[in-house]
């Protein structure tokens, strides 16, 4: 069934840091419609699609007024009588009308308001949920397994810490509803145990999480687990850690620049540091250890961390290109998935299926400054990622997508829980939680 396009409309709207970004509405013939606004970034990978930004003095120069006259004019213009039906094909022709590999022309944020919206339509058109319309495959969603911030630094809590974030992971849950239960009473205990250590407790971070000016990067891993424990959960048993390192955002040369500690690092006493956290505490995924195009480093790291989830962010940036490099140097064993990182619901699509014809997991991200659309989850359990990353348990463009999930998770009795065995690498994760 043809899904004829009949009016894109787009407009200047705002993420949670305030920041302009793209929403945009797709009306189709028959009256269905799809609507979408896109996040963007703090900790960007250099190797991302192009945001398109105005420059000069409105909001610091982040305007995105022209990124929407490129999607109300020469996009709408294109895609007016298309399909709708037809993603790879509207995606085809986004990229295509752009020109360039990485989106500068239009602008990432222009297109992927368009193709999201697009998607948005095409399954209101058919009468199905986001999730149903994308699915590969029939059977009962599988909703994915959470990584809920609790505490963070880098980019995201300007830099009171040099780690960007470090999460909990509820292994144990055996449903959505309880694994976001758990984090919340984790998120509540380390307030508790902020205060107790002399720290306010009351300062938040970009996506939700708590922030404070620690001794160390090790003692906001401490905070977690002892959270973790006065929480009444087991760490390990119940409840993992995981870290996202973002090392591209403190590297200094081939160096490496803990600034909360006044220390340098090489890249051994880094990936050697980051070793002794995870014999110490129960962390089962490490996010961007070392630098985005340090090769070597990654090499290390893969060797020394095999036995957790080694996630690429920056290394990938949601890129086949990337993907496919990193799996042939057999670096990494997870990738962070995020669709503006790409600018099309096509590629990310692909690029998921690329990872998981490898055997790397995947784990769909949000980003630091994000929206209230919920279409994230969907985007999770249509594509079946088997993990969601989207900040923390509070803050409403967190919870928009925690709280999609629990709807389906009530709406639908067959839906099924992502567990534990979605964490690469999976075959070593008992080990891993038998670590002291």
């Amino acid at each position: 069934m043809a899904l004829k396009i009949e009016r894109v409309l787009a407009w200047e709207a705002l993420d949670s840091r305030g920041t302009p970004t793209v929403a945009c509405a797709i009306s189709l013939a028959g009256g269905a419609e799809g609507q979408a606004a896109v996040p963007s970034g703090a900790s960007t990978g250099s190797h991302e699609a192009h945001e398109l930004r105005d420059g000069g003095s409105r909001f610091g120069g982040k305007g995105v007024r022209s990124a929407v006259a490129a999607v109300n004019g020469e996009i709408a213009q294109a895609l007016r009588g298309g399909d709708a039906g037809d993603q790879e094909a509207t995606d085809d022709l986004l990229r295509h009308l752009d020109g360039t590999p990485t989106l500068e022309r239009l602008g990432a944020n222009a297109v992927l308001a368009v193709s999201t919206a697009c998607a948005l339509a095409a399954a209101d058109a058919h009468g199905l949920p986001l999730w149903r319309y994308l699915a590969a495959e029939e059977g009962p969603p599988l909703l994915p397994l959470p990584m809920v911030n609790v505490l963070s630094g880098g980019a995201h809590a300007g830099g009171l810490i040099d780690v960007q974030d470090v999460l909990v992971v509820p292994v144990g849950a055996g449903s959505f509803a309880e694994a976001i239960e758990w984090a919340a009473r984790i998120r509540a205990a380390a307030v508790d145990v902020f205060r107790e250590r002399g720290n306010s407790g009351a300062l938040v971070a970009d996506e939700g999480g708590l922030a404070a000016a620690l001794s160390s990067n090790r003692e906001a891993i401490t905070v977690v687990a002892a959270a973790i424990e006065r929480s009444g959960l087991v760490p390990g048993e119940q409840v993992a850690i995981a870290v996202d390192v973002a090392a591209t955002q403190f590297q200094e040369g081939a160096d490496y620049r803990f600034a909360v500690e006044d220390r340098s690092l090489r890249r051994d006493e880094l990936v050697a540091e980051l070793r002794s956290w995870c014999d110490e505490y129960p962390i089962v995924s490490v996010e961007d250890p070392v630098g985005e195009d340090d090769t070597d480093g990654w090499k290390l790291a893969s060797e020394r961390l095999a036995d957790v989830q080694l996630l690429g962010d920056d290394l990938f940036v949601t890129s086949t290109e990337r993907l496919a490099a990193g799996i042939a140097n057999g670096i990494a064993n997870a990738v962070l998935v995020k669709p503006n990182q790409v600018g099309t619901l096509s590629d990310t699509r692909r690029l998921i299926e690329l990872a998981r014809s490898a055997g790397y997991a995947t784990v769909l991200s949000a980003r630091s400054g994000d929206t209230e659309d919920s279409w994230l989850a969907d985007l999770a359990v249509g594509w079946r990622t088997g993990q969601l990353k989207v900040g923390s348990t509070t803050r409403s463009e967190r919870t928009a997508k925690w709280n999609r999930l629990l709807r389906l998770e009530s709406e639908y009795a067959e839906a099924r829980f992502a567990g534990r065995e979605v964490l690469a690498p999976a075959q070593d994760f008992t080990a891993a939680m038998l670590r002291p």
